[in-house]
């Protein structure tokens, strides 16, 4: 007889892309936890790309699949930026796990069970949220989401049936029948274009003594309240927004290959003085998740040109296009940015002022 005390609340947090056989099973534990489950959907508004396919309202709605009408009528789902900042994260979770809580639980002191397992060192999260009781689980499964994405993508639409009957074991049925259904809306072939030169990139780099460490440098430069974006013209993330940037040179300093990149890209050519008056502040942002070539850590530097009229800027180098976003557009496209590219504007201009996600 199960004579454990069960909590006011479970929170499940995962990334879920695409949700598999080992989700459900933690999601079954928290289930038996509690009464009441929140789910926590990680790398929420980020653009679509092979390691993010999946929307937040495709993810839940994976999960809402595997589930019966009463299973689902006990969760909320709480989706959560990336941040690339575990302090910032863990706070807005715990805001957001805190306004659902008043939602759904009438105790005025809850107690809360965190359900998870350590997988490796990026489940270090999971002792960061003091106050609620961890509830540590076994792995269900040895195969991961990235096992089953790189299972889709190489299939690239051709032997599908084989590849999701291959992955019946490690998938519930919904899911698979959910992936049917996805590979053929217009945006996978380009994703799986993208997954192929990201396969590409790492095979160039994978006899290599030790795994590479990229060093790469962006600029954000702000005039008269708006920002410079380009477009990326090659892959990864061929079409989406991103500020100039790229890698660094042997025999330049940081600056000077930021300077350098910010001209190539966009022909911005200012005095040399005035770009260094302009600059206010700058940023190393190495977060091991970042980017999707690989362990990539950037020098950022923040230019404020001041209330001038907007200097003259066109498209070149890897660039379709070069432009001026007003600032408060910028969290209108959120999910059309590379990488941590929004979370980077973030830092500098403050863009996200309240962390419950919507």
């Amino acid at each position: 007889m199960n004579t454990e005390i069960r909590k006011d609340l479970a929170v499940y947090i995962g990334r879920f892309q695409p949700f598999h056989n080992g989700h459900l099973a933690l999601l079954k534990q928290a289930l038996n936890k509690a009464e009441h489950v929140v789910v926590v959907i990680g790398s929420a508004n980020q653009a679509r790309t092979p390691k993010n396919p999946f929307t937040w309202p495709e993810r839940c709605e994976m999960i809402k699949l595997a589930l019966t009408d009463a299973e689902r009528s006990r969760i909320s789902f709480l989706p959560v930026h990336d941040y690339y900042d575990d302090v910032r994260w863990v706070h807005a979770v715990r805001q957001g796990v805190e306004q659902l809580v008043t939602e759904r639980v009438s105790t005025s002191q809850p107690s809360i069970a965190l359900v998870g397992h350590f997988k490796d060192a990026t489940s270090d999260y999971l002792r960061r949220f003091e106050g609620w009781e961890l509830c540590s689980v076994e792995r269900a499964s040895p195969v991961d989401a990235a096992h089953i994405r790189d299972a889709l993508f190489g299939s690239a639409g051709h032997g599908l049936d084989a590849t999701l009957s291959a992955l019946s074991s490690v998938a519930p049925q919904t899911t698979l029948d959910f992936l049917r259904a996805w590979v053929a809306l217009p945006f996978f072939d380009s994703l799986h274009k993208e997954w192929l030169a990201l396969r590409r990139y790492k095979e160039a780099w994978s006899s290599a003594p030790y795994p590479p460490v990229f060093v790469t440098v962006d600029t954000v430069v702000q005039c008269a309240g708006k920002i410079l974006l380009i477009k990326r013209g090659q892959p990864p993330g061929v079409g989406l927004y991103a500020v100039p940037g790229g890698f660094i040179e042997q025999r330049e300093t940081a600056y000077q290959s930021a300077v350098r990149e910010l001209r190539e890209e966009t022909r911005l050519s200012l005095l040399e003085s005035t770009m260094r008056a302009a600059l206010k502040a700058s940023a190393v942002f190495d977060h091991p998740d970042r980017s999707q070539r690989g362990r990539t850590i950037t020098h950022a530097f923040y230019f404020d040109l001041g209330e001038r009229s907007l200097p003259e800027i066109e498209a070149d180098d890897d660039a379709q296009s070069a432009q001026w976003f007003a600032i408060e557009q910028i969290s209108e496209i959120e999910d059309q940015f590379h990488d941590d590219h929004f979370h980077m504007l973030d830092h500098f201009l403050g863009l996200t002022t309240n962390n419950r996600e919507g």
